[in-house]
């Protein structure tokens, strides 16, 4: 079993030789959010973890509330991984998009049907195929079973499952994220097994 972290420019930095040599295997970095707001950290911390020989992944938290701006995204996600020289095959961890409302944006904007949410989702996935990545989604447990329509996906797209305790009853995911105080390094972090 591999376990790994996700973080932002959130968390502080990480000493990622130290974490690798206490059995951390990979990292998956926030590239950034909504439209083209790239996270402050990802440069620094994607250089880290390489440098480090850990796994890496990425993922892009949307705010779209329509499929061109889903689609653009997806764009901008894909051109910060080309400018920084990492292709998908320097991605083990691979590309995920996070939709999820953690802050209630969508709510606030009407954003609550699952077709709409679906259509959201299929626009960045198709998107960034196109862009040459291959990429998963993420969500929590209660909207990959309740809102997201998962047989609308591009055929074949793996799942992140967010449900915190000890077991994920997405029996499919590939990546189960199990808690979010995860202590390490004298913080609290995301913590994921890969399954």
């Amino acid at each position: 079993m591999k376990w790994g972290i996700d973080i932002s420019e959130h968390n502080r930095p990480l000493n990622w030789p130290l974490l690798k040599k206490q059995g951390l295997s990979f990292v998956i970095l926030r590239l950034g959010w909504g439209a083209g707001h790239l996270d402050s950290r990802f440069y620094e911390y994607a250089n880290g973890v390489l440098a480090a020989g850990l796994d890496l992944g990425v993922y892009y938290y949307s705010y779209a509330l329509t499929e061109d701006a889903a689609r653009a995204e997806a764009r901008f996600t894909a051109a910060v991984l080309k400018d920084c020289g990492i292709s998908q095959d320097r991605l083990p961890l691979g590309c995920w998009l996070d939709m999820e409302d953690a802050d209630g944006y969508k709510e606030k904007q009407g954003l609550t049907e699952g077709e709409e949410i679906t259509a959201l989702c299929r626009a960045y996935l198709s998107e960034m195929k196109k862009q040459g990545y291959a990429c998963g989604l993420y969500s929590s447990y209660s909207w990959l079973t309740d809102i997201i329509r998962l047989p609308a996906l591009p055929e074949g797209t793996p799942l992140w499952c967010a449900q915190w305790g000890s077991t994920c009853s997405q029996e499919n995911a590939r990546l189960w994220q199990f808690t979010s105080s995860l202590p390490l390094d004298g913080q609290l972090v995301d913590g994921n097994i890969l399954r």
